[in-house]
């Protein structure tokens, strides 16, 4: 496996200076050739042609670099090494310079249509930011780095989307749709596991679309709604009961009225469909005596 290697590259500034002289002295040489002897014309005519040579060959060798970028160099077909030094460079002109980004980049998979852990059919996207930080591993070890990135993504998120319901019915079960920061942790780490071979690390990784696929959304939906009335009932239920035995507790300790099982039963009875009903009771009088 190749692993990036810094090269320190000469300063283009005075590589700049160095070529500006070549010339220059390839001109004199060219002038001086007419006021010259005949015997030091073709000597100082090939100097400067030389000169001239030499001076074009030499400028074949400058390159940029921009800040947050990287060049590759190859020497032909073995990698030399990686100029990270931001500015005007020169290397030797027989150098292949491959200019490679290492800012932070993002891109958002496309929506992909996946059976959940309970089968499901659902549909999800993901937004990945990642950049290099190799960029020999990235130059060589992968065709395409972007575009391996953005298969590689789509892959792992695939898998993720498998191994997780949408929604858990269990306590203390992870669902892709509850637990959001455990499952983009989750998937951070399955991607970066991917991409490592690329010489690419991966910052952040986030679910961006969730749902269920068209066919079944409207029964998930219908489902939901019946968990939340359940849920729902069970409250109303729960603090029912806790006022029908405030309601005894109170009326035993004041002595209002003593009530054998059977009549406690049916105030029991009574005060729950009050307050569990869905609808406004209508109240009922009784004219006569009490066991009447």
């Amino acid at each position: 496996m190749i692993k990036e290697v810094r090269f320190n590259a000469a300063s283009g500034f005075l590589m700049l200076f160095i070529v500006l002289a070549l010339f220059v002295g390839a001109i004199v040489a060219f002038i001086c050739v007419k006021h010259v002897d005949a015997a030091a014309r073709v000597p100082l005519a090939l100097s400067g042609v030389g000169m001239l040579i030499l001076g074009i060959f030499t400028s074949c060798g400058f390159f940029i670099v921009h800040p947050n970028k990287a060049a590759v160099l190859q020497f032909f077909g073995k990698y030399v090494g990686t100029v990270k030094d931001a500015g005007l460079r020169w290397a030797n002109p027989f150098y292949v310079k491959c200019t490679v980004s290492l800012r932070t980049r993002n891109f958002e998979t496309n929506r992909l249509k996946v059976n959940d852990f309970d089968g499901n059919p659902i549909e999800i996207g993901a937004v990945v930011v990642w950049k290099v930080i190799d960029s020999a591993e990235a130059t060589f070890q992968v065709e395409n780095y972007e575009n391996y990135v953005n298969i590689q993504s789509e892959s792992a998120l695939r898998t993720l989307a498998s191994h997780y319901s949408y929604d858990s019915h269990e306590k203390d079960g992870l669902s892709l749709r509850a637990n959001t920061d455990e499952i983009a942790a989750r998937l951070r780490h399955e991607i970066q596991e991917r991409l490592a071979v690329a010489g690419v690390a991966v910052e952040e990784a986030r679910i961006s679309h969730l749902a269920y696929a068209p066919e079944i959304a409207a029964a998930m939906l219908q489902r939901q709604q019946a968990s939340a009335i359940v849920a729902a009932r069970q409250k109303i239920v729960e603090g029912a009961v806790g006022m029908v035995e405030m309601a005894l507790d109170m009326l035993s300790q004041r002595s209002v009225v003593n009530l054998d099982e059977e009549r406690k039963a049916a105030m029991v009875c009574n005060l729950l469909v009050v307050l569990c009903g869905e609808r406004s009771t209508q109240p009922v009088i009784n004219a006569g005596t009490l066991h009447h």
